[in-house]
């Protein structure tokens, strides 16, 4: 079991790094994560629910996002209405400008197991009912899409699977604004 977690560790560390690479999110940047950690064990979304699987899944990634100085939200599941655990630090900066604290503390049937990984592990986590992400990663079909920016851009990783599960990552990018005789700024697409 020790050299399973170990494995799902580094590929979620491996995922989210080439996630940053390919991205170009700045420090100071949000990435939202939805991960079942059933489809990555092989069953159905929600319908096994394995702690230290997302426990080693969240370690992997939160260590890479720390180092690069990137905030974590951790989406919650569909029972906690795809809420958000993060840090009390970015929900001050930034989140609180255009979302809504919620009372709610994760548990691995009513939330998810990554999610109260995530809660246990941060320094002073909060729930919120929305972000506005820079980029996400989406391990085993947990729909992150309404927690990105406006447009995003699919990005293909060639590390795509933690375990059994896919991932699915994205990026965001301003909206084009303007028709055929705007100029935009490359390093902005």
């Amino acid at each position: 079991m020790d050299d399973e977690l170990k494995k799902l560790r580094e590929q979620a560390a491996s995922a989210t790094r080439e996630l940053l690479e390919q991205s170009k999110v700045p420090a100071g940047s949000i990435v939202v994560v939805g991960c079942s950690s059933s489809e990555i064990s092989g069953s159905r979304i929600g319908s096994d629910s394995k702690p230290m699987v997302a426990k080693a899944v969240y370690e992997g990634i939160a260590g890479v996002l720390k180092e690069a100085g990137v905030y974590l939200a951790a989406q919650c599941c569909e029972h906690l209405n795809r809420s958000l655990i993060v840090e009390r630090e970015i929900y001050e900066k930034e989140i609180r400008f255009y979302a809504n604290r919620v009372n709610v503390i994760p548990q691995p049937k009513a939330g998810g197991s990554f999610a109260t990984a995530a809660y246990a592990a941060m320094k002073e986590p909060v729930a919120v009912d929305a972000v506005r992400a820079d980029a996400g990663m989406d391990i085993g079909g947990t729909l992150i899409g309404m927690h990105l920016k406006r447009v995003a851009v699919p990005l293909r990783l060639t590390n795509n699977r933690i375990g059994e599960a896919g991932i699915l990552a994205a990026r965001t990018r301003l909206p084009f604004t303007g028709g055929g005789r705007a100029v935009y700024d490359e390093n902005l697409m």
